[in-house]
């Protein structure tokens, strides 16, 4: 058994002997590397570093290796009094550090000197506060380390059924709290008990509160600080109104509840209703809106601009421009330019139409007021001298020559005298070369004995001389002869006439005897060159100014078998009427027929009164009550004016049978007194200028014809209106002027205007102290309406302006608005003395 230790070793060293001979087929598995991760603490003593798997646990172990590609995690821990502020090298940030080991890697962590921010609650509620940056989330963490110098802004929020009271320590008050922390804070939020608010409502609609809170349906329950002041809004759902509040409120305006320490609660009621709708449209800019409120709507807007009220609800809509926009007038449910008020009764609408500013389209009511028989170098002559008088500077003026500055009695017109040998000198009047010639002169009392502008005088007064075709040429020296032929002619029809010379016809006025006209005209605009329609009496000046035509007729309808129908022809109401534009006749019912009648009645009378009567369209009005309401007493307009309901275009007629028209006296028995006329228009106009319609208005004011005073300017040719009896005279009677002369254009046609006549454009868009030269007739002013409220023209005649480039638009100034704010006229004069004897040149 002694060789069995050697047996055994020889065994193993031979197993030893054939595993190293294997060697070189099974190969050794060589170690992965490992990289070196180095941290620093900055500064060594600000905090720890740990890593994640162990290995870094600086200060102490700040180095040690990693196998290759291993995901190390870093994670600072800063000291009792600093803060972490960040990393720097292979990381970079203050979240976490992540690694992944495929090279030796340097982190530095950055610790900095802290300051804890505490914060506690109090009070009988509960509530939380949080901070950002975050770090507080009280209750739970109340205390929390920030960097210094860093803003920590602490916000608070109650619990149910709680309100934040406040703010102690280092914040107050009840908005957010915000510290920047350069050493260690304490705050306190206190929270108590809220009083507590529920809104229910019926129907459809919102209620939403002030302060925020309520906004129901959603939240109808709210919690607020004792004390508080809750204001509840409504908002009703579509095709619903507001019905009214319940509850701790009533009515139906804003609800505003008073929290006094106990729940309060409210219900809003919403019902089924009308649905109004209001449109803008036009190129200008303006706001309608409502009472009762609902509606607030704005050009190129549609909020605000639908509402829904209790049936039955009046509503009335107001519009406001945008300057320098205009309103041009209503339509749908409401029309015309004054409010619009409606009563509910179902779904409306209503379309605000707003124009540009500077236009036309600026004016809403147009005016038109003529008063009788004056000519121009008769009122207006002595002009250029007033305003020397009065220091106004001085501008080319077509008035009387001896006026002219410097002024030169020499060149005083005259016209010539009647022969006092002419064996029918008592009744006939014949021009005397040899008699000193009659010039014109200052009428010395303010009332005039009757003239005659009729067809034969108007062309006496051309020349005296004339006759077709011979002696037909302009030279206005005929006007002395016609007055005093008038005054000779009648002596057993009418009472004798002093003035049987024919003086009167010379004499002109100064603003002594027409002080208010004087300084209008200074103010506002006026013209050299405004003529009367044709040269004739006053209802043919008339038809032409109602429709721009006098249908053939040299003489009013009825004169004889060749005029006996009414003018055919349509008036401009007629359209206006048919184009849906307002109108109004203003009629002076005293002295007339329709002096004791009212309502419907005085309507009908005062159409039939008026200068439409000579109309064929009257026998319309008489049994339209729609047209008929349109001729009211001449008191209502300025009413009208002044409560915002003048219509688009009024006609105010003079008042004639009241004898304050300014025409001569027909009658040396009832004379007529002009400065009473001129007191009654003053009346009318500053009743305008003093009214709310002020804005929007223009008044032409003007004179129908010149009555057979003197003019130094001669008539001018214009476009005959119509066919009508090819434009001349069917009426006139043997030895008329013109009978027989058969003229379609000239002297004895309607291609010839009137004489001059006074003109006063009143508007806060009237140029100031302005003369227009340019040639027009008074159907101007139908011209004017026409091209405003984009009307036909009528005839030939006020068509022709547009033509012409001689439209009214010249007067007016629509950007700047000269009288924004309109002047304060002096009262008229009334003192003059009113005496029907001959004058005396």
């Amino acid at each position: 058994m002694k060789f069995w230790p050697f047996v055994y070793c020889g065994v193993l060293c031979a197993l030893c002997s054939l595993l190293a001979g294997c060697q070189g087929l099974v190969p050794s598995t060589p170690a992965a590397p490992s990289y070196q991760l180095a941290v620093t603490a900055s500064p060594a003593t600000g905090g720890t570093i740990t890593s994640s798997p162990a290995g870094i646990s600086c200060p102490g172990t700040c180095t040690a290796s990693f196998p290759q590609n291993m995901q190390v995690t870093l994670s600072a821990t800063p000291g009792n009094s600093d803060v972490f502020g960040g990393w720097s090298g292979a990381c970079t940030g203050s979240s976490t550090c992540k690694l992944t080991m495929t090279a030796a890697e340097t982190v530095t962590a950055t610790f900095t000197a802290g300051a804890a921010l505490t914060v506690t609650t109090s009070g009988n509620g509960t509530g939380k506060v949080t901070s950002s940056p975050a770090g507080i989330s009280c209750p739970g963490t109340c205390t929390a380390k920030f960097p210094q110098n860093t803003q920590v802004t602490l916000t608070e929020t109650p619990g149910s059924s709680f309100y934040f009271a406040g703010w102690s320590g280092a914040c107050s008050g009840t908005t957010t709290c915000t510290i920047t922390m350069t050493a260690a804070e304490n705050v306190a939020a206190a929270f108590s008990a809220a009083d507590t608010l529920t809104v229910s409502t019926s129907g459809t609609g919102t209620v939403t509160s002030s302060p925020t809170g309520i906004n129901c349906p959603g939240t109808c329950t709210a919690t607020f600080a004792p004390n508080t002041t809750v204001t509840l809004s409504e908002t009703p759902g579509a095709n619903n109104y507001f019905g009214g509040w319940s509850g701790a409120c009533s009515g139906t305006t804003t609800c505003s509840v008073s929290m006094t320490g106990s729940a309060e609660s409210v219900t809003a009621a919403f019902t089924s209703g009308d649905v109004l709708t209001v449109t803008t449209s036009g190129s200008g800019a303006g706001t309608v809106t409502s009472t009762p409120a609902g509606i607030n709507c704005t050009t190129g807007s549609t909020t605000g601009c639908s509402a829904t009220f209790a049936p039955n609800t009046a509503v009335t809509l107001s519009e406001t421009t945008t300057p320098p926009n205009v309103f041009s007038n209503w339509s749908g449910a409401c029309t015309g330019t004054a409010g619009c008020n409606l009563t509910l009764i179902g779904p409306t609408a209503v379309t605000a139409i707003f124009a540009p500013g500077g236009t036309l389209q600026s004016l809403n009511h147009i005016i038109f007021f003529a008063q009788e028989n004056r000519s121009f170098d008769s009122y207006f002559g002595y002009m250029q001298q007033y305003w020397a008088n009065n220091g106004i500077p001085n501008q080319t003026f077509n008035g009387l020559p001896q006026f002219t500055p410097p002024g030169n009695p020499l060149l005083t017109p005259t016209n010539p005298a009647c022969d006092p040998s002419n064996p029918d000198g008592p009744t006939v009047c014949v021009p005397d070369p040899n008699v000193p010639p009659v010039p014109s002169f200052h009428m010395q009392s303010i009332c005039t004995e009757e003239l005659s502008p009729f067809w034969n005088e108007a062309h006496t007064d051309w020349n005296y001389a004339f006759s077709f075709p011979n002696t037909i040429d302009w030279l206005g020296n005929g006007f002395v002869e016609a007055g005093a032929n008038d005054a000779r002619q009648y002596p057993n029809i009418y009472p004798p006439v002093n003035d049987i010379n024919g003086y009167r016809t010379m004499g002109y006025f100064t603003d002594a005897d027409l002080n208010y006209y004087y300084s209008m005209a200074t103010d506002f605009a006026t013209s050299d060159s405004w003529f009367s329609p044709i040269m004739s009496r006053t209802q043919l000046n008339r038809a032409y100014i109602l429709a721009g035509t006098s249908d053939g007729y040299a003489y009013p309808p009825g004169s004889n078998s060749n005029d006996n129908a009414p003018f055919s022809s349509p008036p401009i109401f007629q359209s206006l009427q048919t184009a849906g534009i307002t109108w109004r006749v203003y009629v002076d019912p005293d002295g007339t027929p329709c002096s004791g009648d009212t309502g419907s009645t005085l309507n009908q009378c005062l159409a039939n009164v008026s200068y439409v009567n000579m109309f064929t369209y009257e026998a319309t009005v008489q049994t339209t009550p729609s047209l008929y309401e349109n001729f009211v007493p001449v008191s209502q307009f300025a009413k009208d004016a002044q409560n915002g309901t003048l219509a688009q275009v009024s006609l105010i007629e003079p008042a004639s049978n009241a004898g304050f028209d300014e025409h001569p006296s027909d009658s040396d028995a009832y004379p007529v007194n002009i400065q009473l006329g001129a007191q009654f228009a003053a009346g009318l106009i500053n009743s305008l200028m003093t009214s709310p319609s002020w804005k929007d208005s223009a008044m032409i004011f003007t004179y129908d014809e010149a009555g057979g005073f003197f003019d130094h300017v001669q008539p001018q040719p214009v476009p005959v209106p119509d066919p009508n009896s090819l434009q001349y005279p069917i009426d006139l009677q043997p030895n008329d002027a013109c009978d027989g002369a058969d003229q379609t254009t000239g002297i004895c046609s309607f291609g010839m205007t009137g004489y001059r006549v006074p003109l006063i454009v009143i508007s806060p868009f009237a140029k100031k102290n302005f003369v227009s030269h340019v040639v027009r007739d008074a159907t101007a002013w139908l011209n004017l309406i026409e091209e405003r409220f984009s009307v036909p023209a009528l005839t030939a005649r006020d068509a022709y302006w547009t033509t012409a480039g001689a439209t009214m638009d010249e007067f007016f100034d629509f950007v700047n608005v000269p009288w924004a704010t309109p002047p304060t006229p002096p009262k008229q004069n009334t003192n003059g003395t009113c005496s029907l004897a001959a004058p005396t040149p």
